[in-house]
């Protein structure tokens, strides 16, 4: 059974953090401190560790540190600040994920969900498939299905899909999706992007998907989104 520590000081937080966990079926421990959160992790090596960006005794950033100083286990961590997110993702703090604070629970356990895959993936070297509700994505078979019921994707479209739901919640920007994609060579602009959205959305539209989408946050880019209605 997976095990994820929550470590927050906020009571209402780590409650909810811990309710959708249990639902998930992760066992669940709660830390209401840095210096607990740290006890509790040499003791019970959890697998995944939710983790407070400012809390008493020692703060978050101290505590990923740490943690990272002995093990590899992946740490998003939780703030209040946007702008943190430089020094969450910087090389000193080596945290694998971030949220900012208020997000959507249905969100967080599918940054969860998406770190764990991407430690099996690493482990074991198996079939790169996604599964959230009705979702399906086989990159090795480059197959996705909604609902049971096939969508035929170009594959710069299926690349795109692949891309966003590794990292959900997470915003790409065109620039980004263009470079990574396309290549930095490419000629095009972001408008390309635009347009590989636009398609990509209509063949997955034509099936219903509650629980899920890809969004457009305005004058950046894009991301897929898990709502509290997830199956």
């Amino acid at each position: 059974m997976v095990t994820v520590l929550i470590a927050d000081d906020n009571k209402q937080i780590t409650d909810i953090l811990a309710e959708y966990s249990k639902k998930e079926g992760y066992e669940v421990l709660v830390a209401r401190d840095g210096r607990q959160a740290l006890q509790l992790f040499e003791q019970q090596r959890p697998d995944v560790v939710l983790l407070d960006v400012m809390m008493p005794q020692v703060d978050g950033f101290a505590v990923c540190r740490e943690i990272r100083r002995a093990s590899d286990t992946p740490v998003i961590m939780i703030t209040a600040r946007g702008e943190d997110f430089e020094k969450i993702m910087g090389l000193d703090t080596g945290a694998d994920d971030y949220i900012v604070k208020p997000f959507s629970p249905a969100e967080v356990m599918a940054r969860v969900r998406s770190v764990l895959r991407r430690i099996a993936r690493g482990e074991q070297k198996d079939r790169q498939v996604f599964e959230q509700g009705s979702l399906r994505v086989d990159l090795d078979n480059y197959e996705v299905t909604v609902g049971g019921r096939p969508v035929p994707l170009t594959r710069k479209e299926l690349e795109i899909l692949w891309t966003l739901v590794n990292a959900p919640g997470r915003v790409f920007s065109r620039e980004h999706l263009l470079n990574t994609l396309w290549g930095q060579d490419y000629y095009g602009d972001s408008r390309t992007v635009d347009s590989h959205i636009k398609r990509l959305r209509a063949k997955l539209d034509e099936n219903a998907h509650p629980g899920w989408e890809i969004k457009t946050i305005w004058g950046v880019g894009y991301k897929f989104e898990v709502t509290d209605d997830a199956p």
